[in-house]
């Protein structure tokens, strides 16, 4: 017997000690730490053995299956093992495939394709713009299930704990979190993608500016227009104009257009932005809330929305104290942002013109602002978190659309031959001489006028006619302000030459009619100068006599005096 219950332990068959054993082995463990998805089926479970009537019950199981995300046969299953296993059957059974991906091949290279070849050299892409891509991957090829966030999340996890190691990382900032920006109606935007949400604000900008001819014009103001994803500058606005809906959409339009700019700029980058946004989010100013603004959304398809309060516009607003601490406390002319502590040789250093200052921004922007990395995200720069979080190319909108963006003039007359008056300059365009007597619309950027769009109302709409260009101005570029300022240069010296010549004419006239008199009172005068000069000569008897006498035969001859010897010697 003992021998057959040694070969029998050693065969290795449990025993019913065993057993016991292991029970009392699981009887002594306690389950003291859940996860947020085992407290959730805890509560649930709890509702549920509460003591209520068949219908209630039933309700309450169709609300746990909702609140769980699952069927209610789950949820029945799920308070069964309850009775059965306890606690253990809140906690889940690790799957022998752990680590392993449940996703086609095909995507789970496309996505380490995608992240390995969007963080080459100085590029860089998150797991968040990988999942971007893979979703705009999907809807290219028609597939309704492709991964989702988290699958993409598991799939880079390991690649990205590896790099994390060999660059020796603790932390990479912004990566992983989501912004959400809060409208005034309560909605929360959240923003996922670069060019989804765009921000735009107005700063006077603490700079004197002066005309080209050197006169003192003022403080100009400064609009610009940012990618809440990326906090790149999209777009910007310069002038002297206050903030208004037309300025806005000015701004829009050169950060919707791509840009362009000549060697006078000495750029060393691309101010490579563009697009179009999803939603347009603003402070509650009279300018955002336009009609204008609401009807260029329309027209371009964006939505536009005004924030909830003043903090959620920190975006916007922090690139104003860059651009001042940085780029205007450098400058000529520099006035501070308190004008009580104004330097007193502001305007005597002022030198730049509105074109200058334009020149020196746009460098600023396009060199240092969008190239710069923001504390937020890592190693990646502005323009790279832009570029690579476009979920597909933008699709370039053509300026005949944006018209609508620019600067309107309206109660211009055409006149003969197609001419028309603007700023004090003479346009003529083709096809307009049969528009001949009627009123128009003239549209116009303000940085450039020598070509100007004419518009004709019809019936509450502007249909487009033609575009007019200012005569001997064909080949040159001139600014609004610039017109502005010769206009006022000319007008000045107009109005100086006319009071002189008009003080001139008045002075000599009160002269002449103060000497000019009646025949009869120059006749007395003269007279009377002729008995003055016959009493102060010595005259002889003889020629008294003489001339007491006169000789009637002989005409009387009049007596001719030289006035201006007769001034200098009695004084007149």
């Amino acid at each position: 017997m003992y021998m057959q219950d040694d070969r029998h332990l050693d065969t290795g068959m449990p025993t019913s000690s065993s057993k016991e054993n292991d029970d009392s082995a699981q009887a002594r463990e306690i389950i003291t730490e859940f996860s947020e998805e085992a407290l959730l089926k805890q509560q649930v479970i709890q509702s549920l053995l509460e003591p209520c009537d068949r219908i209630t019950y039933g309700q309450r199981q169709r609300e746990a299956a909702e609140k769980l995300g699952v069927s209610v046969r789950t949820v029945r299953r799920l308070v069964k093992k309850w009775e059965e296993k306890g606690l253990e059957a809140l906690t889940q059974i690790k799957r022998v495939d752990k680590g392993q991906h449940r996703i086609d091949e095909e995507w789970q290279k496309f996505i380490i394709k995608t992240y390995k070849e969007g963080n080459k050299g100085s590029k860089r892409i998150t797991r968040q713009q990988v999942a971007l891509r893979v979703k705009a991957r999907a809807e290219e090829l028609g597939e309704k299930n492709y991964p989702s966030y988290r699958t993409v999340y598991r799939v880079l996890e390991p690649i990205i704990e590896q790099q994390e190691q060999t660059d020796n990382i603790r932390s990479r900032g912004w990566r992983g979190s989501r912004l959400s920006v809060k409208t005034r109606t309560g909605q929360d935007l959240s923003v996922e993608y670069s060019n989804h949400v765009w921000q735009c604000d107005h700063t006077r900008v603490d700079v004197l500016l002066v005309d080209r001819h050197g006169e003192i014009v003022g403080r100009p103001w400064l609009t610009t227009v940012i990618d809440t994803y990326s906090r790149c500058i999209m777009g910007i606005n310069l002038g002297f104009d206050a903030p208004s809906s037309q300025l806005v959409a000015l701004a829009l339009r050169h950060a919707i257009l791509p840009k362009q700019y000549g060697s006078e700029y000495k750029l060393h980058c691309e101010w490579g932005t563009y697009g179009k946004p999803e939603h347009f989010y603003t402070d509650g100013g009279k300018d955002f809330r336009s009609n204008h603004l609401q009807q260029i959304g329309m027209q371009l398809g964006f939505v536009c929305h005004l924030r909830d309060r003043p903090s959620e516009g920190g975006i916007v607003e922090r690139p104003f104290g860059t651009f001042n601490t940085e780029l205007f406390s450098t400058l000529p002319g520099y006035t501070g942002s308190n004008v009580q502590e104004r330097p007193e040789e502001a305007e005597k250093e002022a030198r730049l013109t509105l074109r200058e200052l334009e020149q020196l921004l746009v460098r600023f922007i396009v060199d240092k602002h969008n190239q710069s990395i923001d504390a937020r995200m890592g190693d990646q720069t502005r323009f790279q978190r832009w570029e690579a979080g476009l979920i597909a190319a933008p699709n370039p909108i053509s300026e005949r659309e944006l018209d609508i963006c620019l600067m309107k003039q309206t109660r211009r007359t055409i006149y003969r031959n197609g001419y028309l008056q603007f700023e004090n300059l003479t346009y003529r365009g083709e096809h307009l001489a049969g528009y001949a007597g009627e009123s128009v619309v003239l549209r116009y950027d303000p940085r450039d006028i020598t070509t100007i769009l004419v518009y004709r109302s019809e019936k509450g709409k502007e249909v487009f006619l033609a575009r007019a260009y200012a005569q001997d101005l064909e080949t040159e570029q001139l600014a609004l302000d610039e017109a502005k300022a010769s206009s006022k240069k000319i007008r000045e010296a107009g109005k100086t030459v006319s009071k002189r010549s008009i003080l001139a004419e008045v002075r000599e006239r009160e002269t002449f009619l103060t000497q000019k008199k009646t025949k009869k009172e120059r006749q007395k005068e003269e007279q009377a100068q002729v008995r003055k000069v016959k009493q102060s000569l010595p005259v002889e008897p003889e020629e008294i006599e003489v001339a007491s006498v006169p000789n009637e035969a002989e005409p009387e001859m009049p007596e001719v005096f030289d006035y201006d010897q007769m001034r200098e010697d009695y004084g007149w």
